[in-house]
């Protein structure tokens, strides 16, 4: 019995290697699963289930015959694809999670996010994540022509990186009141998540000396990977070129 866990693939046309990756690793490894959770920003940028790219119609297909062959993928929102609605999902065999979710995996529940939520040091995208998550904008946003939503996104994706190299490292990673507040509010002890680019496990004191674990998966910059875990524990596992 194993469940898989994916983040921050930023799929895009201009980068169908890692589209290949991903399609190679839906119709091999995941078809073993018990089932495949991905933690946001499976894509770049997302303007609307009206409009999809080559990539999203690929990736659409692959998911759904992971799908129909009995491996239940669920999503939980990133920070680029918060967009992504019930018509892309349905077409993809998705099962959308709320941004923050439990499940118990083999015994142990566990705390699922994409992460951005923790990054509380931040306040200049809190703000940005605020408006951009206000269903008036949201639904500004889709009215707009496909062009204007384009011109849109990639402007705000060029003043994010241009923001984030003057930030650093620090303001833009989890802060530790954030992540143990949530531990505590959910009252569980191990939580996975992505969005800072920066995989590695975590241990954290709680309230009374309670030890939690929080697992922060690899993006896709390079090369694909994926989290394995099993009643025996987790392993980080790279997927071939």
């Amino acid at each position: 019995m194993t469940t898989l866990f994916i983040a921050d693939l930023h799929l895009e046309d201009k980068r169908p290697q890692l589209t290949r990756i991903l399609c190679d690793f839906l119709g091999d490894q995941a078809r073993r699963a018990d089932a495949l959770y991905i933690l946001g920003d499976l894509f770049e940028f997302w303007i609307g289930d009206d409009v999809l790219s080559e990539t999203a119609r690929k990736v659409a297909s692959a998911i759904r015959q992971l799908s129909d062959a009995g491996v239940p993928c669920y999503f939980i929102h990133g920070n680029r694809d918060f967009l992504l609605g019930e018509d892309y999902a349905a077409k993809a065999g998705l099962q959308l999670l709320p941004e923050v979710c439990i499940a118990d995996l083999y015994g142990t529940p566990t705390l699922l996010l994409h992460g951005d939520t923790l990054c509380t040091d931040d306040v200049d995208y809190q703000a940005f994540r605020t408006q951009v998550r206000n269903p008036q904008f949201q639904a500004m946003f889709l009215n707009m022509t496909p062009e204007q939503r384009l011109e849109m996104a990639a402007n705000a994706r060029d003043a994010s990186k241009q923001q984030s190299s003057g930030k650093s490292m620090d303001i833009m990673d989890v802060n530790a009141t954030a992540v143990r507040a949530l531990f505590e509010q959910h009252a569980v002890d191990q939580m996975i998540h992505g969005h800072t680019h920066r995989p590695a496990v975590h241990q954290h004191v709680l309230a009374g000396g309670t030890k939690a674990q929080r697992v922060v998966l690899a993006d896709w910059r390079g090369s694909g990977s994926y989290l394995q875990v099993t009643a025996q524990g987790m392993e980080t596992i790279p997927l071939p070129a």
